[in-house]
């Protein structure tokens, strides 16, 4: 009789044991299995947050491009019969607009860089034969997409008193058809090659509501300023600069070294850089 008690003893120890393991063994599991979830469901937040501020910089980069480059403000200054600027009403009559011609051919685009972290304004105008290739398009709109508004200088930079007007028609509005279709926008400044305009130049400019524009001075063409150091020299303290300068300078290896101390030193001479945006334009 106590060899079946001791027996029944053992049995039902080891049923308790096992009962005691299963539930051990049932309990892991639930907590493993909670830990999984918990996880899945840290991952999946994360990239419902991914996406969503992959979203709002979406959303974000028109608005910041169209707030820089497409600017809704009141005009605040006209171009004067010498080519200057005047103020409109009360604006700072102290001002001078830096504008790069021949662009965008092989320095445009690190001269836009320059500008920009200078956060300096200025007018790229454009020949078309420097945007006739991929690598050039996008030279354009890298310069666009910066913030700088697109300038018309002809296609071929030819001396328009010298063309037909069925041979400008094609330089002027032709180009304006090439540029907006790289960058989605008509050019609203014309420079006529060597500043030489026509009376048909300056309608055809009229009708495409361009702002014809030559400059008050400009050197960087000049054997003697084909140097970075004497070019930024003569260009911030030529006796030309004065209240609403237009300065010429161009796409070439002397200016764009000489871009950032010209506008360094136009600032120190208490000269505010004029925003394109802010003129008045047909």
């Amino acid at each position: 009789m106590k060899k079946w008690t001791s027996l029944w003893i053992v049995l039902i120890f080891l049923l308790s044991a096992c009962s005691g393991a299963n539930s051990e063994e049932v309990q892991k599991q639930e907590e493993e299995g909670a830990d999984k979830e918990t996880a899945e469901e840290v991952v999946e937040e994360e990239e419902k947050e991914k996406e969503a501020d992959e979203e709002d910089v979406e959303e974000e980069e028109p608005s910041e491009k169209d707030a820089e480059v497409m600017k809704n403000v009141e005009p605040q200054y006209e171009i004067t019969g010498n080519w200057s600027f005047k103020p409109i009403t009360d604006a700072n009559p102290k001002v001078a607009l830096l504008t790069i011609d021949d662009a965008p051919d092989t320095h445009a685009v690190e001269m836009a860089k320059t500008l920009k972290e200078k956060d300096a304004p200025a007018i790229f105008f454009v020949n078309g034969h420097f945007i006739d290739t991929p690598e050039e398009k996008e030279k354009l709109k890298e310069i666009h997409e910066m913030g700088f508004p697109i300038g018309n200088h002809t296609e071929t930079h030819a001396s328009l008193p010298d063309l037909s007007e069925e041979e400008q028609r094609k330089e002027i509005v032709g180009l304006n058809d090439k540029i907006e279709e790289i960058i989605g926008e008509r050019p609203i400044f014309f420079r006529a090659p060597f500043g030489k305009n026509t009376d048909f130049s300056k309608q055809l400019a009229e009708e495409e509501g361009m702002l014809v524009m030559n400059w008050t001075y400009g050197y960087d063409w000049e054997g003697e300023y084909q140097d970075a150091q004497a070019l930024a020299d003569i260009m911030v303290n030529t006796p030309l600069l004065n209240n609403g300068a237009n300065l010429l300078m161009h796409d070439r290896e002397w200016t764009n070294k000489a871009l950032g101390p010209i506008a360094d030193g136009l600032r120190d001479k208490g000269y505010e850089l004029l925003d394109p945006a802010l003129i008045q334009t047909p």
